[in-house]
C-alpha cells in the first residue's frame, strides 16, 4: 500500500463516518431546536425536558435509516479489505 492509498483510504473512512452519522445527529438537533424554541415561547426552563424528545427522535432516525447506515458501514469495509492481497477475493 502506498502513501497516496493510505490517505485516500483515511479520506474514504471519514467520509464514510460523516456519512453514516449525519442522518441521527442532524435528527437530534433539529428536536433539540425545536424544543428550545418551545421552552423560550412557554417559558419553561425544565433541563430534563430536552433529553426524553431527542432519545426518541435518534432512536427513530437509526430505525429508519438504520439499514442504510449498515450497507454504507459494509461497503466501506469491503473496499478496504480489497486494498489487502488476498482480503478482497
Amino acid at each position: 500500500m502506498t502513501d497516496g492509498m493510505a490517505m485516500e483510504l483515511a479520506r474514504q473512512a471519514l467520509v464514510t463516518a460523516v456519512l453514516v452519522a449525519a442522518p441521527v445527529l442532524g435528527l437530534g438537533l433539529l428536536v433539540s431546536l425545536l424544543v428550545s424554541l418551545f421552552q423560550a415561547t412557554t417559558q419553561i426552563n425544565e433541563q430534563t425536558l430536552t433529553f426524553i424528545p431527542k432519545i426518541l427522535a435518534m432512536l427513530a432516525g437509526l430505525l429508519l435509516f438504520g439499514p442504510w447506515m449498515l450497507r454504507m458501514l459494509v461497503d466501506f469495509t469491503q473496499r478496504v479489505w480489497s486494498y489487502f492481497p488476498g482480503g478482497g477475493g
